[in-house]
Formats: C-alpha cells, sequence, structure tokens
C-alpha cells in the first residue's frame, strides 16, 4: 500500500510547475539532440533514445504512486475488508 505521505509528495512534484518544466525541457532537449544527430551516430542516438525512455519511466512511476494511492483510498470505501 501506498503510504499517504509519499502519495502526497508524488501529488505535490507532478503539481510543481518547476518540475513539469524541468521535465519538459529535458525531453526536448532530448528529442532535439535526436533529431539533429547523424543517422551514423548509432551510439549517440540509442543513448538518447534510452535517456527519453528512462524520463518517461521516471515520470510514470511518480504518476503511479498517486494513481496507486487514490484508488486505494477507493477500495478501502467500497471494500473497507480488503
Amino acid at each position: 500500500m501506498v503510504d499517504e505521505l509519499v502519495e502526497r509528495q508524488a501529488r505535490d512534484l507532478l503539481n510543481n510547475p518547476v518540475f513539469n518544466e524541468a521535465f519538459d525541457v529535458l525531453k526536448k532537449d532530448l528529442m532535439n539532440r535526436w533529431e539533429n544527430s547523424d543517422s551514423g551516430e548509432l551510439e549517440a542516438r540509442e543513448s538518447i533514445w534510452l535517456a527519453m525512455r528512462l524520463l518517461d519511466r521516471v515520470y510514470g512511476h511518480i504518476k503511479s504512486i498517486v494513481e496507486t494511492g487514490h484508488m486505494n483510498k477507493i477500495l478501502s470505501k467500497q471494500h473497507p475488508f480488503i
């Protein structure tokens, strides 16, 4: 079960404009670097692609903490003995 403090902290992060701007800037920078890389730069392109995927996974994990906590609250109200 997701701790309520952790859920609140994750929600605060997702609602923080600086946090979201950081993710947006990083994603745009990575995409720009990937688009402007030479097709022969396979290692660089793969590294950039992996960084973009990791950025998505980090954001998705934080989002899942909030969603899991929300679902746990709903389930505990509907099914308090589960």
